[in-house]
């Protein structure tokens, strides 16, 4: 399942109308916590995109103008500028990011559990509070890294500089093992595996699991069974057809329609005709752009 915020289907190099995204899987052992690097340029379709929860961390290292985050929880949204970059742990609510006229940054889609190495700090006391990389990695280093990725001779070999930074600040992380092995086993039902099952499977009690998923996702099994069975729907979703939404939520394992229903407008603020209707929107007003299959527009 493309579990990143951005379209993958087609790796390497994408241009669209206005924007070029370059997209590669970093060599092991990065590969078994991320899903790609990535390279972006250019000018948004729209200057304020929405973003649903997705299974995935970001980490975004900025090179150009500051772009915007709105985020938080109930009557806690904030909108908070973003020069150096961003570091957002895996979200339990809708975001929104703010283009600039013209943007471009380097970044990396982790893995549920893949940020974990690289964060200073549990991943719960970043739940839907994305911070900037300096708060993560202090401000000289990440001043000397976008100087250095500046400086680079073209997207390739950005990549393969933030590869090498990643690389040489991976960390061993407490529990990363288990929590990626149970993640794996949530990922492979989609979500719909019963959690009570987990812990005996794991051999551990579901509080000592939930505790290590927070510490290192951010987030408990439950919430990430929730978030991974939720994108693998709307993944599933063809915007050009005609959706038996009915058969669609059946088919993923919700209750009833009523259920996915509910679902939909907790992770998106939509229903699902609406957000089909924003979908639709996108791809008619910017067909096969790089950004269209997560991401919805906000203006």
């Amino acid at each position: 399942m493309d579990n990143c915020y951005y379209r993958r289907s087609r790796r390497g190099v994408r241009d669209t109308v206005g924007m070029e995204y370059v997209s590669r899987v970093p060599r092991p052992p990065l590969d078994g916590l991320i899903d790609d690097l990535y390279y972006l340029e250019g000018a948004s379709p729209y200057a304020r995109l929405m973003l649903p929860p997705a299974p995935s961390a970001l980490l975004i290292v900025n090179l150009g103008a500051p772009f915007l985050i709105r985020s938080g929880t109930g009557t806690g949204l904030e909108t908070a500028k973003y020069a150096d970059g961003c570091v957002v742990t895996m979200p339990t609510q809708a975001w929104e990011f703010g283009y600039p006229l013209r943007t471009r940054s380097v970044g990396v889609h982790f893995k549920p559990w893949g940020l974990a190495p690289f964060l200073p700090m549990p991943a719960a006391e970043l739940c839907d509070r994305p911070v900037t990389v300096a708060q993560v990695w202090g401000p000289p280093a990440v001043a000397e890294l976008r100087d250095r990725l500046t400086a680079a001779d073209g997207p390739q070999a950005m990549l393969t500089l933030l590869e090498k930074e990643l690389r040489r600040r991976l960390r061993e992380a407490a529990g990363l093992r288990l929590v990626r092995h149970t993640s794996s086993i949530i990922a492979a039902t989609r979500g719909t595996v019963a959690i009570g099952d987990l812990n005996v499977t794991a051999g551990v009690s579901s509080t000592h699991l939930a505790q290590r998923f927070k510490e290192l996702i951010g987030i408990t099994p439950k919430r990430l069974a929730r978030t991974l069975r939720f994108a693998s729907t709307v993944f599933a979703i063809n915007p050009a057809e005609q959706i038996d939404w009915a058969d669609l939520a059946g088919r993923a394992g919700y209750f009833d329609q009523a259920h996915f229903g509910h679902e939909f407008r907790a992770f998106t603020g939509l229903t699902p005709t609406q957000y089909l209707e924003v979908r639709r929107r996108f791809l008619r007003e910017h067909p096969g752009h790089v950004l269209d299959s997560w991401p919805l527009p906000a203006d």
